[in-house]
C-alpha cells in the first residue's frame, strides 16, 4: 500500500456547492507533495457523495468516504485519521473558508521536528457577528482555563503528526480542543497566522447552541482529562530483555514472553 508523507482530512457536509473549487486548490498548493485527500461525507442530502465519487474515479489520491448517518466532524476527523496512509495529517473544512494555500506553510513548520501540531490563527475573520462573537468568548475562556497557548483552537486548519493524533482520547467535539489534548499528552503546539475566506456556498451548521454552548460545557472534560492524565511516563532501571524474539510488527510487553 502506498504511504505518501501527508494525508488532507476534509469532514463534509452538504458541500457540494464548494468542494470542486476546494479539491482543485489542494492540488494546486501540494503539487509538490506526495499526498492524498480523504474526504468523508457525514450524510448528505446533496450532491457531495455523487460529486466525490466521480473525481475519485479520475484523481487517484482523493477517497471518500461515507457516513449513513451524521456522525459529526470530530468522529469524521477520527475515523478519517485511521484510515490515513500519511506520516503527517492535514485538516480543514470543507466549507472552503480554509485556504489550501496555508498547508504548504504549516506543514514546512511542522517538519521542523521541534513541534508536534501546527495550528492556524485566523486573524481576519470573515464570519458573521455571532460566529464571531461566540467564538471570541469561547477561546477567552479556553485560554484561561486550559491555558493551551494557541489563540484559534477553532481553526479548522492543522497539520499533526498522525501517530500523536491517534493517541488522543477520543470524544464527540475533540477537533475543537486538539493543542490541549496534544499537550497533555506531552506533545508541543505553535500557530501561524492562515488566510480566511467567506463561505462560497451553503450553509454554516454551526450555532450558539452547538458552538458556545456545548464548548463550554466540553471544556470541563477537558480540563478533567488533563488533570487526570500521566502521560508521558519514562522507564528507569531495568534494560530491556534480549531473549524475547517476535515476529516483525508483532508488539511485545518487557518481561513478558511472547512464546
Amino acid at each position: 500500500m502506498h504511504s505518501p508523507l501527508l494525508s488532507i482530512l476534509i469532514p463534509a457536509k452538504d458541500e457540494a456547492g464548494n468542494l470542486p473549487a476546494l479539491l482543485d486548490e489542494i492540488a494546486d498548493a501540494l503539487a509538490g507533495v506526495d499526498h492524498e485527500v480523504i474526504v468523508v461525507d457525514d450524510a448528505s442530502t446533496d450532491d457531495t457523495w455523487a460529486l466525490l465519487t466521480r473525481r475519485a474515479a479520475a484523481d487517484r489520491r482523493l477517497r471518500p468516504l461515507r457516513h449513513a448517518c451524521s456522525a459529526g466532524q470530530s468522529t469524521s476527523l477520527w475515523q478519517a485519521a485511521w484510515a490515513a496512509n500519511g506520516e503527517w495529517l492535514a485538516t480543514l473544512d470543507g466549507d472552503g473558508q480554509n485556504d489550501p494555500a496555508d498547508i504548504p506553510a504549516l506543514f514546512e513548520r511542522a517538519r521542523r521536528g521541534d513541534v508536534t501540531l501546527v495550528a492556524g490563527h485566523r486573524t481576519n475573520r470573515r464570519d458573521d457577528w455571532l460566529k464571531r462573537l461566540s467564538s471570541k468568548v469561547a477561546n477567552r475562556v479556553r485560554s484561561a482555563l486550559l491555558k493551551d497557548a494557541t489563540p484559534d483552537t477553532g481553526c479548522g486548519l492543522k497539520v499533526v503528526r498522525r501517530e500523536a493524533f491517534l493517541s488522543l482520547p477520543y470524544f464527540d467535539h475533540m477537533h475543537r480542543f486538539l493543542p490541549a489534548l496534544i499537550q497533555a499528552q506531552g506533545g508541543t503546539c505553535v500557530s501561524l497566522p492562515v488566510n480566511h475566506r467567506p463561505r462560497g456556498a451553503g450553509e454554516s451548521h454551526y450555532g450558539l447552541n452547538n458552538r458556545l454552548w456545548v464548548g463550554l460545557v466540553d471544556m470541563l472534560g477537558v480540563m478533567w482529562l488533563r488533570r487526570r492524565s500521566r502521560l508521558p511516563a519514562t522507564f528507569e532501571g531495568a534494560p530491556a530483555r534480549t531473549d524475547v524474539h517476535t515476529e516483525p510488527g508483532t508488539p511485545s510487553v518487557q518481561g513478558e514472553s511472547t512464546r
